[in-house]
């Protein structure tokens, strides 16, 4: 059971977006904050990561760098969760250090297609 790494400041979205996903059979794990995302991904191990970009303490930009640069975390994927759906916010997502993009409010069919690609799931 492949274990996700759920970044979200916003109790709604990380309720129904955890409980979606438990459902598909993932194993997920919570962070609030930016700093508390970065402790769990080296204490949990995830396979890949879901990061909120506007969050507290630390925000997902700046996390996003932080993972990219840790020899022990830089190869779990992270895709970008956000609001910011602006031209050029994408790029910004990938310069930062995330694999891939996705948009609030989630489309979720596609982001499980976008983690199962990244995972290697048929």
């Amino acid at each position: 059971m492949p274990k996700i790494l759920l970044v979200e400041d916003n109790e709604m979205n990380r309720d129904m977006l955890s409980r979606r996903l438990i459902k598909k059979k993932f194993d997920v794990v919570m962070a609030f904050d930016g700093q508390q995302g970065l402790d769990m991904a080296s204490s949990e191990t995830p396979d890949i990561i879901l990061l909120d970009m506007s969050l507290p303490i630390m925000d997902g930009w700046e996390v996003a760098g932080h993972l990219k640069s840790d020899e022990s975390l830089k190869d779990i994927p992270v895709i970008a969760l956000t609001a910011h759906a602006m031209s050029g916010d994408r790029e910004k997502a990938l310069e930062a250090g995330c694999d891939e993009y996705d948009t609030k409010p989630i489309d979720f069919k596609r982001l499980v297609g976008k983690i199962n690609e990244m995972l290697g799931i048929e």
